[in-house]
Order: C-alpha cells, then structure tokens, then sequence
C-alpha cells in the first residue's frame, strides 16, 4: 500500500511572498532602529528623520499587505 501523498496548504509562489514580506518587515524595523543618545540629557534630532518617520513604518505596512495577499491568495481555487 501507498501512503496518500501530503498536500502544503500553500503553494511555492505563496512561500515566496511570505518570505518577500518577512524581509520587508525585518528591513523596515532595522531602519528604525537606532537614533538614541547615551547621554539622557542630550536631546538626538536623529529620530525624527525621514527614515524612521516615513518610510520604515511605510515599508513595514507594505510587508504586512504582502503577507495578506500571500495567506488570502489560493491558486488551486483558480484552477
């Protein structure tokens, strides 16, 4: 006797998605991290720049549409 052969729940091209928004959610909280001061008393103007006001939150919403298209999407249903 065979056994029944395992079915994933999701295909290749979903794994590659969630993988794609993995590194755009990893890549948008790397570029808000840092900024800080050592010093309490030092105020660092560095955290309000662009990159960790705009566009590492921007990137990580991005990330997480990506993994919701990845999760909703269902090739086999297509076919």
């Amino acid at each position: 006797m065979s056994s029944p052969q395992k079915k994933f729940l999701f295909e290749k091209r979903n794994y590659k998605l969630l993988f794609l928004s993995f590194t755009f959610i990893s890549l948008g909280f790397i570029l808000m991290s840092g900024g800080g001061s050592d010093d309490p008393k030092i105020f660092n103007e560095a955290i309000f720049s662009y990159r960790r006001i705009r566009l590492a939150p921007t990137l990580v919403l991005i990330g997480f549409g990506i993994a919701m298209f990845s999760i909703f999407t269902n090739e086999r249903a297509k076919k």
